[in-house]
């Protein structure tokens, strides 16, 4: 169900120390690095965080989409119940060729994402 999570942080630095330290002892690690993003995991990325004030801090949620199709009927979902849009569906290259996503504002603030990663 969830492909990956995004949290801000007050403190990058802090942070990056404190989940340097404990995600190690779960076989996880850095695995992309941005200036405004840094993604931990095993394989791929699928916990990231981010530089955010308190009055600006968000959650970014993904969940998996079994397929393209998938993506755009939560894209139309979402705006069906009035979702302020992000992003509509499409390729997200400077992640992978075959990263397919919508992103979407949720009732509280929050960024909300419907992913597939396969190919079309």
């Amino acid at each position: 169900m969830l492909d990956h999570l995004g949290i801000q942080v007050r403190d990058l630095d802090a942070s990056l120390a404190f989940y340097d330290a404990v995600l190690a002892t779960l076989g996880a690690r850095r695995l992309r690095q941005y200036p405004e993003a840094v993604g931990y995991g095993d394989s791929r990325p699928d916990f990231w965080l981010s530089p955010g004030g308190a009055a600006e801090r968000e959650s970014h949620i993904a969940f998996t989409a079994a397929d393209r199709a998938a993506v755009r009927a939560f894209h139309d979902a979402a705006v069906a119940a009035g979702a302020q849009v992000l992003h509509a569906p499409r390729v997200w290259p400077e992640y992978h060729a075959s990263y397919f996503g919508a992103f979407v504002r949720d009732p509280d603030g929050n960024n909300v994402e419907a992913v597939c990663h396969a190919p079309e």
